[in-house]
């Protein structure tokens, strides 16, 4: 079983943390926090991590750690499961 991996554009300063949902095959995720000093990404992690049940050392970012758009790889977890908890 290969990790699955997903693309993910974040939006940053808005006024919740929350999983918008999907656009085509990108997740939409919102995060309070500015993108300085990689708090924005880790306030992604750690939204991820809660909505998963999984350890924050199981998401990884693989690419776009200071773009919007980013690239995550998700250790531990079956694609399926992945989209089925994203999209609830």
């Amino acid at each position: 079983m290969s990790d699955p991996v997903l693309k993910v554009k974040l939006l940053p300063r808005s006024s919740m943390n929350k999983i918008v949902g999907f656009e085509g095959d990108i997740l939409r995720v919102k995060v309070k926090s500015a993108p300085v000093d990689g708090l924005a990404n880790q306030d992604l992690i750690l939204l991820l991590s809660k909505r998963l049940r999984l350890a924050k050392e199981k998401i990884e970012i693989m690419s776009g750690r200071k773009s919007r758009l980013k690239t995550i790889r998700f250790h531990g977890i079956k694609k399926h499961d992945l989209f089925l908890l994203l999209s609830g």
